[in-house]
C-alpha cells in the first residue's frame, strides 16, 4: 500500500502557491504551528498526523480527509532468491569466496 498526500494539490486548485499560504488557516482554526511545520506538512507526506490538525485543513481548505489522503494499492514483486556458486551463473554466496594461501618463496 502507498499512500499519496495530496495537500500541495489541495492548495494549488485554491491558488495557494506558498506553504505560508496555510498558516493562517490553520491559527484561524487554533492549530499553532511553526513555519517549518506547515513546509514539512506541504512538502511531504506526514508519518503521524494529529487530528486537530487534520480537521484543521479540511475546514481551512474545504475538502474531506479523503481529498487529503489516498491509499493507493501498489503491485509489489517477490524477490527471487539465486543459489549461487560455481557453474550455476548466479553470483556466489560470501561463504564460497574463500582467500586462497599464498606461499612466498625467499629471493635467491
Amino acid at each position: 500500500m502507498e499512500i499519496r498526500w495530496n495537500l500541495r494539490r489541495l492548495m494549488a486548485e485554491r491558488n495557494m502557491y506558498s506553504t505560508t499560504d496555510l498558516q493562517p488557516l490553520l491559527t484561524a482554526r487554533g492549530v499553532e504551528l511553526s513555519a517549518t511545520q506547515v513546509y514539512r506538512l506541504v512538502t511531504s507526506a506526514p508519518e503521524r498526523l494529529n487530528t486537530r490538525v487534520l480537521a484543521a485543513i479540511c475546514d481551512g481548505l474545504e475538502c474531506t480527509p479523503n481529498d487529503l489522503i489516498e491509499v493507493v494499492a501498489v503491485e509489489t514483486q517477490t524477490p527471487v532468491k539465486a543459489v549461487g556458486g560455481p557453474g550455476t551463473g548466479a553470483p556466489a554466496r560470501p561463504t564460497d569466496r574463500r582467500p586462497k594461501r599464498v606461499k612466498i618463496a625467499p629471493d635467491d
